[in-house]
């Protein structure tokens, strides 16, 4: 079972060592683009230039690649312009048995765009004086966080959001199988990774681990009295009119509204699994949201233009750090990553087994994100994935 399963909540950031991808074999490959070729959806063309419209459009063109040429079973996104008009995409198709359509801006499972949600919660609470950034674990969970090399005592909140804490990963020790048909409680998460050693000394390397996301969630309950899908709902949610976007209840493996289904491939050279009904309490904190796209790009422009959080609160969120080799850098939840027609994007992105998402919003208000139904097979896949971000932010 690969690492990219086991940590099947993670972000774009997360690509070296164990991560490494499984190949396609390249039948399948071929299959799934014979399959999806004749189901290219024509992008939306509303409340946009007709004469612009008319010409080929740089997103659906990557769209159809990542179908085409990537083994994609579908591909959707979303681009909102500076005026908050909406454009979606869609390319392949919705389900590989019945070869029904992608829907327009369909629900997918988000991942590790959950983290964003919950480090905004984490930081409305430190504006309010019940959590501070840089207060330890045990402040909030005492004598809980300890193990080979581990001490809640010496981890800070904030190291826990900008993934500096050290702690090691709890989803390379799960299994596909027992991740999509069992109910875990945070607790079990949480013990899960104590059993092994710390990956670092806190504070001294950047290193992504879903434990630190489980732990941000039990210190939100803990601070609230509250569940964190309730404290997640009524503070962003809610509060931004975020409309396809939930945090599955216990028990529900289901997704609630039109999806395209989520395929999945375990072994490398095993076919395509339906991996659609899941129980996503594996993620929890760390990768349990449902989401659509254009959802996706309202959240990231209501979070940069301060709807969410007050101003401190936000500066200490974009404030980053290194996070690999590629100019992405990681903030408390959010990342920054260079376009290529200048500046940055903020946003997060995530992978769970049967999706991956990609996107965010720059700071004068355009948003995109993208969504396919098979985390990309390889290195070239998954940058295929970014670069249609790109040409949606870049036009």
């Amino acid at each position: 079972m690969r690492a990219q399963t086991r940590q099947c909540f993670r972000s774009s950031t997360r690509r070296q060592g164990g991560g490494r991808r499984r190949a396609v074999p390249i039948a399948a490959a071929v299959a799934i683009g014979v399959m999806t070729l004749g189901a290219l959806a024509p992008p939306a063309t509303s409340a946009f230039d007709p004469a612009a419209a008319a010409r080929p459009d740089a997103v659906q063109q990557a769209l159809n690649t990542l179908v085409r040429d990537d083994g994609m079973p579908a591909a959707l996104a979303s681009f909102q312009d500076r005026d908050g008009r909406t454009r979606t995409y869609t390319a392949g198709v919705g389900d590989l048995t019945t070869g029904s359509k992608v829907p327009g801006d369909g629900q997918v499972r988000i991942g590790s765009n959950t983290k964003a949600f919950t480090a905004v919660v984490v930081l409305q609470l430190a504006g309010e004086g019940k959590i501070g950034l840089d207060a330890t674990v045990d402040t909030y969970l005492p004598g809980l966080v300890r193990g080979e090399g581990i001490d809640g005592r010496r981890i800070t909140v904030r190291q826990l959001l900008q993934h500096t804490s050290g702690l090691p990963e709890y989803g390379i020790h799960v299994d596909d199988d027992e991740i999509r048909n069992r109910y875990f409680e945070p607790r079990e998460l949480l013990d899960i990774a104590l059993r092994h050693k710390a990956d670092a000394a806190p504070g001294t390397t950047w290193g992504y681990s879903n434990t630190n996301y489980v732990l941000a969630g039990l210190i939100v309950q803990k601070v609230t009295g509250r569940p964190l899908a309730e404290e997640m709902d009524r503070r962003i949610i809610k509060r931004i009119g975020l409309r396809h976007t939930y945090f599955p209840a216990p028990g529900e493996m289901t997704v609630r509204e039109p999806h395209p289904q989520g395929y999945h491939r375990n072994p490398a050279d095993g076919p395509l699994r339906d991996f659609t009904e899941m129980d996503p309490s594996a993620g929890w904190a760390a990768g349990q949201l449902i989401s659509t796209n254009s959802d996706l790009n309202r959240f990231f422009t209501a979070l940069l233009a301060g709807r969410l959080l007050p101003a401190d609160q936000l500066a200490e969120m974009r404030t980053t750090v290194p996070a690999g080799t590629s100019g992405l850098r990681y903030g408390l939840g959010l990342t920054s990553r260079p376009l290529s027609c200048g500046g940055v994007h903020w946003g997060h992105g995530g992978d769970i087994a049967g999706y991956e998402t990609r996107g965010g919003a720059t700071d004068d208000g355009r948003a995109a994100n993208v969504a396919v139904t098979s985390i990309p097979r390889d290195e070239a896949a998954a940058q295929h994935v970014k670069d249609a971000v790109d040409r949606a932010l870049c036009g």
